[in-house]
């Protein structure tokens, strides 16, 4: 069994969905379920006995350690963040709580379990049953991070390597950072066998409409404003959830402990030719009642604080020592996405329905 945290988020359940589909072993999914947390999005694998959903916050050290005492995970994969940069500028507190104290007692309470285990070699994958055969030197925790902790580049300057020093310039990306710091932290200190992976930006199926890709589809549709911050040449690397997920559970199986795996699509594109890509899709898919393109709703708006200019991962050393590389391309992935979002209108009002609706039209995170 693993153990996953923020698995009913976006990229989150997009791995448990992912696992599920390519593995007989069990998953215990925890999660706070916060407006972006939605158990809609597992409704595949409901009544799964593969799967198992608690709720909960990973800060909670008392309920965490029952959990890690009753169903003794082999490895955790912990996607349980706060990660919406503007709402970090209006709101900094929750990113603190969460990404940096929710991960220090996530941390505390792993290392108090994995402390007691044995040390012996484990039997066989094959071999064992729940929680049988899980030593200290096959436990594994797996730290799920962003590029954004590197801050931001010029036009010129080389992608992002696991060797850039940490540069944050928002509230969110300082929280993932110092995160990323104490994980190190407790294999350097401690010796917890961790594993961090940081990925540029994702997006997909279940992906909460206040990031860019899934806001712009939203707007669209609804007739509302596709908001451009600044000029729109901010330069993002985009890679496709599902890739992600591929780079997670590769990581997490043949990862060296201690190291650091930069996750990528090498698919760098401005935010202003990434909505244009979106608004001739669904020119094609579902055109406007009025014959009119979807671009005519394309609105300038003042650029955010602190807007990093550009990311680009080099995701050159998961491909040498891990042999990852994504599967789809842009054109590829963004297809499929925008094809989803068109199939999935219900899912899209179930989650615009609520807290979020202060947020469209006015913000959206890259």
């Amino acid at each position: 069994m693993i153990l996953v945290t923020g698995g009913a988020g976006f990229i989150g359940s997009n791995f448990v969905l992912d696992w599920l589909a390519n593995a007989d072993e069990p998953l215990l999914n925890l999660d706070a379920l916060t407006y972006a947390g939605n158990l809609e999005n597992l409704a595949t694998v409901d009544g799964d006995s593969r799967h198992i959903f608690i709720k909960g916050d990973i800060g909670d050290f008392a309920l965490v350690s029952a959990l890690l005492a009753e169903h003794q995970p082999r490895a955790i994969v912990n996607f349980a963040a706060e990660s919406h940069v503007d709402r970090s500028i209006h709101g900094p507190e929750d990113f603190i709580q969460t990404n940096i104290v929710g991960t220090f007692r996530l941390l505390e309470a792993v290392r108090a379990h994995w402390q007691k285990l044995p040390n012996e070699t484990p039997r066989p994958e094959g071999e064992r049953g729940r929680g049988e055969g899980v030593s200290k030197q096959s436990f594994r925790f797996l730290h799920v991070s962003t590029d954004e902790v590197y801050g931001s580049l010029s036009a010129s300057d080389p992608a992002f390597s696991e060797t850039n020093r940490y540069e944050p310039n928002s509230p969110y990306s300082a929280s993932k950072a110092a995160s990323d710091h104490l994980v190190r932290a407790y294999h350097h200190t401690y010796g917890l066998p961790v594993l961090t992976t940081n990925c540029s930006n994702n997006y997909g199926p279940y992906h909460f409409p206040e990031k860019l890709i899934p806001l712009v589809i939203h707007n669209a549709l609804a007739g509302k404003p596709l908001p451009i911050y600044g000029d729109g040449q901010q330069v993002r690397d985009w890679l496709y959830v599902k890739d992600h997920c591929s780079a997670i559970r590769r990581v997490l199986e043949a990862g060296r402990l201690g190291e650091t795996y930069n996750v990528g699509g090498w698919n760098e594109k401005p935010n202003l030719d990434v909505v244009h890509t979106l608004c001739s899709i669904l020119d094609e898919l579902q055109p406007r009642a009025d014959g009119k393109p979807y671009k005519e709703q394309i609105t300038y708006v003042t650029d955010r604080p602190g807007h990093d200019r550009r990311y680009a991962i080099d995701a050159s050393k998961i491909e040498r020592e891990l042999g990852w590389k994504p599967a789809e391309t842009f054109e590829t992935g963004i297809h499929k996405t925008v094809q989803w979002y068109l199939d999935n209108q219900a899912w899209v009002a179930n989650v615009t329905s609520g807290v979020y609706q202060n947020w469209v039209g006015k913000q959206y995170s890259v």
